[in-house]
């Protein structure tokens, strides 16, 4: 499958949904873009979608929306990530990017490998 790519446009709002907050780092991801908080991953653009990882309460919540589904490659998900509705405006998403990332820094920080 042919990994879409991002336009400036679906980068720029990217961006302008992830909060500026301590710890938070925005990172090249296998063309996409990735947003982490203390090594992990709480949000990711493939394409022009955006995903989020939550906490399972909060993720059935954003399961029930329409547009909601899974992220990521058709024939590939990310497990334990939802596809954001490509119709909520940019508040709203920018609110559970925002519900993401103080789940994921809940989480134990991801150590990095050494070489």
């Amino acid at each position: 499958m042919q990994m879409p790519k991002p336009t400036d446009e679906a980068k720029q709002r990217f961006r302008s949904l992830v909060p500026d907050a301590e710890g938070v780092e925005l990172k090249p991801m296998f063309g996409q873009l990735a947003a982490f908080v203390q090594g992990n991953m709480f949000a990711g653009l493939f394409g022009s979608t955006v995903g989020v990882k939550l906490a399972p309460p909060e993720a059935a919540e954003l399961a029930q929306l329409p547009g909601a589904g899974p992220f990521g490659p058709p024939d590939r998900p990310m497990g334990g990530y939802l596809a954001l509705p490509a119709v909520l405006p940019d508040v709203e998403a920018a609110a559970w990017v925002g519900k993401a990332k103080d789940y994921v820094a809940t989480l134990p920080a991801k150590v990095k490998k050494s070489r």
